[in-house]
C-alpha cells in the first residue's frame, strides 16, 4: 500500500471519528406521544424514561413528550398506572418526531380485597406506606436532581406589563368568561439536598412571555415544588398532614377504591379525606404498590376547610414517583388552581414540572450551601434558542404557541399613556423607567397647607436597575408654600447589596411619622369629611447622604449624615365638606433649630435569601425568625455644629414563629436611650391610634401620639390563631364561618430626660411605671377588615376599653 493511500485512509478514518464524535456529542429532540393501546386516547403525564439512566420526562397534558438525547443508541420506556410499559428502541443521530407508544391496560387477574368484619385493609396498607416512608427518609442522606418548571396564567383578559416591571392584571368579566393562556413562565434549574435540611437551587436559565418581568419567573423555582414523601405539605401558609403523615392514620379516613396494576405489579388504589370535612387537608386518591408499599402517585384536592376565604375554587395537586437507584423520588409536580374573587377576578394558574437525572446520596460538602436558597445565574436571562434546543423541557401545547405569539404582538403594540392605568395606582408610567403621579396621588388636603396640588417625578431601575430617584414637588393654597423633596440612590455589587443615597428637601413632615401608620389618602378623606386631620406638621429642609451595605451574609451596616432646620407651622385653612361649626385643633409647635447629625447603625438578619438576578431578597418562607437592628445618633454643637446637643441609642427585634398548623407568634421590642437635649419632633413617640381605627402591633387604646419620651421601651405580642382555636373547639356552625382569632399583649416605659425637658414645646404624658393592655381580633377570611377589642390593665381611666376597625385599606 503506498504512502498515499495510507495518509489518505487516515484522513478518512479521522474524519469518520471526529463526525462520530459530532454526532454523539450533540444533543438531538426525540418527540412522541403516548396513547391507549385500544382507544387512542391520550395519556396525560405519563412518564418516560431512558432504560439505564435518570434521564426521563413526563408528557404534557396532551400525552406529548420531547426527550434531549445525545447521539446513540437507547430504550426509552413509557410507564402508566393501569397499563404495561412500552418499549421502544431508538437510534438517535438526528432531530426524531412521531414517535408512538402505545399503553395496553392491564388484563392481569387481581385478587379481590377481602374485608374482615370491623376492619378497614386501607388502614394497614398506609400504616406500611408510612414505615416505608421513614426507612426511605433513613436512607436518604443527600441528592441533586434537574428540573424544568413551566407555569401557565389564565385570566379572562390579557395581561399588560408596565413600565415599572410589575403586571397589570384586569378585573375579570363575567362567571360564564373563558379562561385564556396570558402568560408563560419556564425555568430550567438544578436542586441539591442534604440532611437535615439543607436545601439549595440553582436556576441556570429562564424564560417568559412578553408581559412578564423575569423577577417573577424566580416563583416557579424548585422551592414551590411540594414532596408527598414529606410529612407535613405547606399550602397557604399552613402545614397540612400528608397522605403517609406520621398521623395521617389520626387524621384522614382511607379506603380502597379498586385494584390496578403497573405491569404485573399490583397497586392499590385508595381514597383519602379528612376524617373531619371541616378540618383542613387533602381529599382524592393515592396509589400505593402492593409488595413494596411505595407511593407512586397522589391525585388530590384541597379541601375547603384548607382554602380560608374561599378564594380558590380548585386545588389539584398530581404528582408521580419513580425509583432512582432503588429510592423512590418525585418525577413530577402538577398544581392547577382556579380562583374566583367574589365574582370579579377569576384566574387559573398551572405548574407543570419535571424532575430528572437525579444524583442519590451524592457527596455534597455542607459548605456548598449558605444563606442563599435560590440563586438565579447572571445569564440565565441570556439564554438563546441554541440553549433551550438541548435543554430537557416540557413541549408547548398548541394553545400555549398560540399565546406565545398572541401576547408578543399585544406587547409589540405602541402603548398609550393611559394604557395600564387603574383608578388606584399612584403612578402612570411613561416607559419602563420613567414614571410621574397618577391623578390619585396629585391632591391632599390638611389643615396647615390646606388645599395641596402634587406632582412627582420617578426614575426606577435605570443603569442596569442600580439607579433610583425621586422628585416630589408640591404646593399648599392655605400656608401659599411651595415644597420640593429630591432623593436618589444607586447600588453597588454584583447583587447590588451596597447603596449610596443623597436627598434634599424643602417639605411639610408629619409629627412622629414613624409612629404613624395611616396613609395619605385616609388622612385626606378624614380631614375632608369629618374635619379629622389627626395629624400634626412642622416645616423642614436641608439635605442628608448616607451608605449601607452588606459586610456579612447576616450583617448589614450603614452611615449617613443629615443637615436639616426645622420650623413649626399653624392651622391655615378651617375647609371641610361638613361639620363647618366644629373647629381643628391647634397644630404643635416644634423646637425650631438646626439639626446636624452622624448615624451609625446596623442590622442583623438570619433569614436565607433569593438572588434573583440583580438583588438578594431575604425570605422567611413561613418559617421562624428574628430581626435586629440597632443604631446611634449624634448631634453635636461643637463638632457638628449643632443647635441640640445629644446622643441617642436606639434597638429593634423583631421576632417572628411558627406555632401548631397555620397559628403564628410576632414579637416586637423597641427601646431607645438618650443623653442631652432631644428637640420635641425627635421624641419617640409611642404607637397609638385613631379613636375608631386600628393598627397590628399597636397600642390599641392609647391614642395617636400621647405617650412621647426619649427612654422608651416598647413591647408588642401577638398571636395569630387564624381560625384553629375555634376549630379546636369543634363548634360546628362556629368552624364553618372561618372566623380568624388574634390575641395580643402590649407593655410600654416611657420617660424624659431632665435636659429634653427644658426645650419641651408641649406637655408630654409619660409611663414612668409600665402600661399593660390586652386585647383580641376577630376577623373572616374573605373580608380585608378586623374588629380589635382593646383593654386597659393599668393607668385606667374614662377611656379603659376600645373597639376599633383594623384594615390594610387604611395604609393607603
Amino acid at each position: 500500500m503506498s504512502s498515499r493511500t495510507k495518509y489518505t485512509m487516515k484522513k478518512l478514518l479521522l474524519t469518520l471519528i471526529i463526525a462520530s464524535i459530532q454526532i454523539y456529542s450533540q444533543s438531538f429532540s426525540v418527540k412522541g406521544k403516548v396513547i391507549d393501546f385500544h382507544s387512542g386516547s391520550s395519556l396525560s403525564f405519563a412518564n418516560i424514561r431512558v432504560e439505564g439512566t435518570t434521564l426521563g420526562t413526563a408528557s404534557n397534558a396532551n400525552g406529548e413528550f420531547e426527550l434531549k438525547l445525545n447521539g446513540g443508541n437507547y430504550k426509552l420506556i413509557a410507564s402508566f398506572i393501569g397499563f404495561f410499559s412500552d418499549t421502544v428502541s431508538v437510534n438517535v443521530n438526528s432531530d426524531l418526531t412521531g414517535l408512538i407508544f402505545r399503553l395496553k391496560s392491564t388484563e392481569i387477574n387481581l385478587p379481590e380485597v377481602v374485608v374482615k368484619p370491623g376492619e378497614n385493609p386501607a388502614i394497614e396498607i398506609i400504616r406500611k406506606a408510612i414505615e416505608k416512608r421513614k426507612q426511605r427518609e433513613k436512607n436518604l442522606f443527600s441528592y441533586e436532581f434537574e428540573a424544568f418548571s413551566k407555569g401557565i396564567i389564565r385570566t379572562t383578559e390579557d395581561i399588560n406589563s408596565t413600565g415599572s416591571g410589575s403586571i397589570n392584571l384586569s378585573i375579570g368579566q363575567s362567571d360564564t368568561t373563558k379562561l385564556k393562556v396570558t402568560g408563560i413562565l419556564e425555568s430550567h434549574s438544578k436542586g441539591y439536598f442534604l440532611k437535615p435540611d439543607n436545601y439549595k437551587e440553582i436556576i441556570l436559565a429562564r424564560k417568559q412571555s412578553a408581559n412578564f418581568p423575569p423577577s417573577v419567573n424566580t416563583l416557579t423555582g424548585g422551592r414551590l415544588i411540594q414532596n408527598f414523601y414529606s410529612s407535613d405539605i405547606n399550602f397557604l401558609g399552613r402545614d397540612l398532614p400528608g397522605p403517609i403523615s406520621d398521623n395521617s392514620l389520626n387524621y384522614y379516613y382511607f379506603y380502597i377504591e379498586k385494584t390496578s396494576a403497573i405491569n404485573n405489579q399490583k397497586v392499590f388504589q385508595i381514597h383519602v379525606e379528612p376524617d373531619n370535612p371541616s378540618d383542613p387537608g387533602f381529599v382524592g386518591k393515592i396509589f400505593i404498590t402492593d409488595s413494596t408499599f411505595d407511593l407512586l402517585k397522589v391525585d388530590l384536592i384541597l379541601n375547603r376547610a384548607a382554602n380560608i376565604g374561599g378564594i380558590f375554587d380548585t386545588v389539584n395537586i398530581l404528582q408521580h414517583f419513580d425509583y432512582y437507584d432503588g429510592t423512590v423520588m418525585p418525577v413530577d409536580y402538577r398544581l392547577f388552581v382556579t380562583a374566583n374573587f367574589l365574582g370579579l377576578a377569576r384566574l387559573g394558574f398551572e405548574l407543570n414540572t419535571i424532575l430528572f437525572n437525579y444524583k442519590v446520596n451524592s457527596k455534597i460538602e455542607e459548605s456548598f450551601f449558605d444563606k442563599a436558597v435560590i440563586t438565579v445565574l447572571s445569564d440565565a436571562d441570556k439564554k438563546d434558542s441554541t440553549y433551550w434546543l438541548s435543554t430537557q423541557t416540557i413541549p408547548n401545547t398548541e394553545e400555549e404557541e398560540e399565546a406565545y405569539k398572541r401576547i408578543d404582538s399585544l406587547e409589540s403594540i405602541p402603548k398609550g399613556f393611559l394604557d395600564d392605568y387603574s383608578f388606584f395606582d399612584s403612578r402612570l408610567n411613561l416607559n419602563k423607567n420613567f414614571s410621574v403621579s397618577a391623578p390619585i396621588a396629585m391632591y391632599h388636603f390638611n389643615r396647615v397647607e390646606g388645599h395641596s396640588l402634587d406632582f412627582g417625578l420617578f426614575v426606577n431601575d435605570e443603569f442596569d436597575r442600580r439607579f433610583n430617584s425621586t422628585l416630589n414637588l408640591s404646593y399648599g393654597f392655605a400656608d401659599k408654600k411651595f415644597k420640593q423633596d429630591f432623593s436618589s440612590n444607586y447600588f453597588l455589587g454584583e447583587y447590588r447589596t451596597v447603596k449610596l443615597g443623597l436627598s434634599a428637601f424643602n417639605k411639610t413632615k408629619i409629627l412622629f411619622e414613624e409612629s404613624d401608620n395611616y396613609g395619605e389618602l385616609f388622612s385626606t378623606l378624614s380631614t375632608l369629611l369629618y374635619k379629622d386631620d389627626f395629624r400634626d406638621y412642622y416645616y423642614t429642609n436641608g439635605f442628608s447622604i448616607s451608605a449601607e451595605g452588606e459586610i456579612f451574609p447576616i450583617l448589614k451596616g450603614r452611615i449617613s449624615f443629615s443637615n436639616r432646620t426645622d420650623k413649626s407651622a399653624f392651622n391655615n385653612s378651617d375647609f371641610s365638606f361638613f361639620y363647618k361649626d366644629k373647629s381643628y385643633k391647634q397644630n404643635l409647635p416644634v423646637c425650631e433649630g438646626k439639626t446636624n447629625a452622624v448615624k451609625v447603625g446596623f442590622d442583623i438578619d438570619f433569614r436565607s435569601y433569593i438572588e434573583d438576578g440583580f438583588f438578594r431578597r431575604r425570605t422567611s418562607l413561613g418559617r421562624t425568625y428574628t430581626l435586629l437592628s440597632m443604631d446611634v445618633t449624634l448631634s453635636d454643637k461643637n463638632f457638628l455644629s449643632s443647635d441640640f446637643d445629644y446622643l441617642k441609642y436606639e434597638f429593634l427585634s423583631r421576632t417572628f414563629f411558627r406555632s401548631f398548623n397555620s397559628t403564628t407568634a410576632t414579637v416586637k421590642i423597641y427601646g431607645t436611650y438618650s443623653n442631652g437635649s432631644v428637640p420635641y419632633q425627635d421624641l419617640y413617640a409611642v404607637p397609638g391610634n385613631i379613636s375608631t381605627f386600628s393598627s397590628p402591633l399597636t397600642f390599641r387604646t392609647l391614642e395617636l401620639n400621647q405617650i412621647l419620651g426619649d427612654r422608651v421601651l416598647t413591647l408588642n405580642a401577638e398571636y395569630n390563631f387564624r381560625d384553629e382555636l375555634f376549630r379546636l373547639l369543634n363548634i360546628p356552625v362556629i368552624k364553618k364561618l372561618e372566623i380568624l382569632l388574634t390575641v395580643f399583649f402590649n407593655a410600654a416605659y416611657g420617660d424624659i430626660g431632665s435636659k429634653s425637658k427644658e426645650i419641651l414645646t408641649n406637655p408630654v404624658q409619660t409611663f414612668k411605671h409600665p402600661f399593660y393592655e390586652i386585647g383580641f381580633s376577630i376577623g373572616q377570611g374573605l373580608l380585608p377588615l378586623s374588629v380589635d377589642f382593646g383593654w386597659k390593665l393599668n393607668y385606667r381611666n374614662g377611656n379603659n376599653f376600645r373597639i376599633s376597625l383594623s384594615s390594610v385599606l387604611f395604609n393607603l
